[in-house]
């Protein structure tokens, strides 16, 4: 397995290749292969570095105002009917 990407073999693959596609397309398909790598790291950083989770959202608990002092009222007596 080590002996088939030799310089030899590499330059006969890129000739191959030189012949199937012509001078006109390489440079498009050298783009779009490019684009193409850049596109599968990026979705594979994505994979590897999750984002972190967003903290928990705070609760708003508005100021306590204190109770204003109640007066007490005498108790008034009660009338029993005759």
């Amino acid at each position: 397995m080590g002996e088939l990407f030799q310089p030899t073999h590499l330059l006969v693959i890129g000739v191959i290749i030189f012949i199937v596609f012509g001078a006109k397309r390489l440079p498009e398909l050298g783009k779009g292969l490019g684009e193409g790598l850049k596109g599968f790291k990026e979705g594979i950083k994505g994979v590897t570095d999750p984002t972190p989770a967003p903290p928990p959202p705070q609760q708003y608990a508005p100021p306590v105002q204190p109770a204003a002092p109640q007066t007490a009222q005498p108790a008034q007596p009660v009338e029993q009917g005759k």
